[in-house]
């Protein structure tokens, strides 16, 4: 058996190269990987020892020559292949160990020149990883030390790798170089310009990092697909059993909520939509806060926190049944709290920095930046004779945070930094309005309340002002906003149109 081994991730490869020795495989190298396994005793030949022809262009050409690829593309079977190897004298090659220049890395850098990405783009590695991929019946192609044990685990129990170990290496093959190619597009595509904030091309081939037991129901399968290591998607879990499809959708609406706040704040999230949210000067209290909006959804809901865990938040977390706790840490006193808990989960979130929201429909996705719209309260037009005065202008800010991350038509009752009660989800907006009431928990009398979109009639608002309401934020642009305007007049409450929408399909 020969053996060409050229790797950048030099991982393991003196070990899985010395048992390969140990089995008789002859074994071929270049540059630094010769270099380190002949430092750690194993007998290997120089590629140009075979190619006769030496290393030349600063290593740029090394491998790409006929008596490599060649040794490599043979087909066994095929007696034309056969006798042109005999006739130029190239031994065949059994097994191809390659790994890739790391452009990633480069790639991630900021600052990196074009000259860095350039030379870090790697050519003879792509070509013998899919000149061995393409000839699998015959080659082994290996592309990740964490295939090396399984590999001299069969070899050493069979003398051979079966035909389906080299069908599983050659796709694994074909995918690195699939990832290592796009990865190179994709920053290349940035060098020079302005980056889209629609891309031309959508491009979200990404690995498999856990399978879940199920979707959004027993009857459907489901995974989590994430390459990195921000956002929900990349978070690490601390506690508790593994996590469900609707944990974790449930646990990103509730991380995305809480990271609008800048001062403590708690959300607490059901199917999606806010049972309570809460900005307070502690954490403990936004929590306390949310709670009381409403206990009763909150149970067996998640959370999202958007600081540290301390042990006075941990016990009151723990007097609640909770599903799931998003957090950007814990305390070591706050987890002794929480992991006494067996059924419930605990996950570390670092901040991401995504800019687009992707959805699937039938025969292909939609693409939209995020809302990241913020509050600017001097860019609000005050719409009623009435301004609001200064706490109601501070509870108008936290509804309209809030409102962004409910459900449409979506009507949000608050108080300065504690929601009193949500209306989401109605076909109806005044249908929001009430149910919002109807479902109440505080009493209602001196909330402000946040509407995702325009009234279209004064319904909506005069029933927000019976329940107790006093002031209104809402984007404006309906034909009957002089109605509504006239309706707030009436009833002597405040509002102000921002000219933005929220909607949350």
């Amino acid at each position: 058996m020969r053996v060409l081994i050229s790797v950048t991730d030099k991982t393991g490869v003196s070990e899985f190269a010395r048992a390969l020795e140990a089995l008789g495989a002859d074994l071929i190298s270049t540059g630094g990987t010769a270099r380190l396994l002949r430092e750690n005793g194993i007998a290997v030949r120089d590629v140009s020892d075979v190619t006769g022809f030496p290393e030349m262009l600063d290593g740029r050409v090394k491998t790409m020559h006929p008596k490599i690829t060649g040794a490599i593309l043979a087909v066994r079977e095929n007696p034309e292949h056969t006798a042109s190897l005999e006739q130029h004298g190239i031994e065949p090659i059994d097994m191809v160990v390659v790994n890739l220049y790391q452009f990633e890395k480069i790639a991630a850098r900021a600052d990196a020149s074009l000259e860095d990405l350039i030379e870090n783009i790697d050519i003879g590695g792509p070509t013998m990883i899919r000149s061995a991929a393409k000839n699998w019946q015959d080659v082994a192609i290996v592309t990740s030390p964490t295939d090396y044990d399984s590999i001299l685990k069969e070899l050493r129990s069979a003398g051979e790798l079966s035909r389906d170990t080299k069908w599983k290496l050659a796709k694994q093959a074909f995918q690195t170089t699939g990832d290592y190619d796009r990865a190179i597009s994709m920053r290349l595509a940035q060098v020079g310009r302005t980056i889209e904030a629609l891309p031309a091309v959508l491009d979200i081939r990404t690995p498999r990092r856990i399978s879940l037991r199920y979707g959004e129901n027993p009857h459907q399968q489901a995974a989590l697909y994430a390459g990195g290591t921000k956002g929900l998607a990349g978070a690490e879990q601390l506690h508790g059993k593994e996590l469900s499809y609707n944990n974790l959708v449930d646990l990103d609406a509730c991380w995305e909520l809480v990271s609008e706040f800048s001062k403590p704040a708690a959300a607490i999230i059901k199917h999606t939509n806010p049972a309570g949210c809460a900005e307070q000067p502690s954490l403990a209290e936004a929590y306390r806060k949310a709670l009381e909006c409403d206990p009763v959804s909150a149970f067996g809901g998640v959370i999202g926190l958007n600081r540290e865990v301390d042990q006075e938040t941990a016990v009151e977390l723990a007097k609640l049944f909770v599903e799931a706790i998003a957090a950007p840490g814990y305390s070591e006193a706050a987890l002794a709290v929480l992991q006494a808990k067996k059924n419930i989960r605990l996950v570390r979130v670092t901040p991401s920095d995504d800019l687009l929201v992707v959805k699937s429909i039938s025969g292909g996705y939609l693409a939209q930046t995020i809302d990241r719209a913020e509050f600017n309260r001097g860019q609000c037009e005050i719409k009623t004779r009435r301004p609001p005065a200064d706490s109601e202008w501070n509870a108008l800010e936290f509804a309209w945070k809030v409102v962004k991350h409910v459900k449409s038509n979506a009507i949000v009752y608050a108080f300065e930094g504690q929601t009193a009660a949500i209306g989401a989800g109605q076909m109806s907006r005044v249908d929001s309005v009430n149910l919002g009431a109807m479902k109440a928990h505080l009493p209602l009398a001196g909330t402000v309340v946040a509407s995702d979109a325009y009234f279209p009639f004064p319904d909506g608002l005069e029933q927000a002002a019976k329940h107790g309401a006093t002031a209104f934020i809402q984007p404006g642009g309906s034909v009957n906003d002089a109605a509504v305007i006239a309706a707030a007049d009436r009833l002597g409450v405040a509002m102000v149109f921002t000219g933005v929408r929220h909607f949350r399909h």
